[in-house]
């Protein structure tokens, strides 16, 4: 293992590291958030689920409301001044 601890691969351990954790994040928030997935007994034995109040928490979460009365643009000062010099 001593051999693979060199540092130039830092960078590469630390980027997997990161999509791991992201791996594992996004697999634990679906398992337990989704209404589509039931994981105890009881849930599953209905055929047909009432569950639109469930499904609209899990779509409209918070992250998302945040994006929604944010500007969608990337670079917000470089538009506004490449879009009106007078201003900036």
């Amino acid at each position: 293992m001593g051999r693979w601890l060199i540092p130039e691969v830092y960078p590469l351990v630390g980027a997997m590291a990161l999509v791991g954790g992201m791996v594992v994040f996004s697999l634990a928030r679906h398992a337990t958030m989704n209404p589509a997935v039931r994981i105890w007994k009881e849930g599953r034995k209905d055929a047909m689920l009432d569950n639109t109040e469930e499904g609209r928490r899990y779509v409209d979460n918070g992250f998302r409301n945040y994006l929604r009365t944010q500007s969608p643009q990337i670079f917000v000062r470089a538009n506004r001044f490449f879009s009106d010099p007078d201003k900036s």
